[in-house]
């Protein structure tokens, strides 16, 4: 641990996030092989003043707790190579030290404090963190390394169980 710094931290959850996956297998891996798929946004009643104003935004950030994922490995087989390891680090993989899992989801409309949300590839009932708008300045960059992930591609790669909470 470094010197300095808390050995833990803890997080309240600002809401709670609505999908049509129940089980992580079958779940698309990544919210861009997802981008019709609807969910909701459950913002709890103390923290809903903060979405004034979100309804501007087409994409916004969530950050959520990987709450059923197993526990956190540092060499993984991701999914989009099984059959080579690498540093989870190096990955998109749910077992992670913290677990905190981000998407930068279509943000559909703004229902008081529920958020209807397109582009879900997250378990019905996860934490939510925090949310963020996506804002293209900021966000969005070129990119002409991409590691072992260059000529993979997450469409029509689902989940399976490898990463869930036995």
């Amino acid at each position: 641990m470094n010197k300095g710094l808390s050995a833990s931290f803890a997080f309240t959850p600002v809401g709670v996030i609505h999908t049509p996956y129940r089980d992580s297998s079958g779940t698309p891996i990544q919210s861009a092989a997802s981008i019709d798929v609807e969910g909701s946004v459950e913002v709890f009643p103390e923290f809903a003043a903060g979405l004034r104003d979100l309804e501007g935004f087409e994409r916004i950030w969530l950050l959520y707790l990987l709450h059923r994922a197993a526990e956190p490995k540092l060499i993984v087989h991701p999914y989009l190579d099984p059959e080579q390891e690498h540093g989870i680090f190096a990955t998109r993989s749910p077992a992670r030290p913290n677990r905190i899992g981000l998407a930068p989801v279509r943000l559909v409309a703004v229902e008081g404090a529920t958020l209807r949300i397109a582009g879900v590839d997250m378990l019905d009932g996860t934490p939510l963190l925090d949310i963020k708008p996506y804002v293209p300045d900021f966000d969005c960059f070129a990119a002409e390394r991409i590691g072992w992930y260059s000529g993979k591609s997450a469409k029509n790669v689902v989940a399976d169980s490898r990463f869930e909470a036995k």
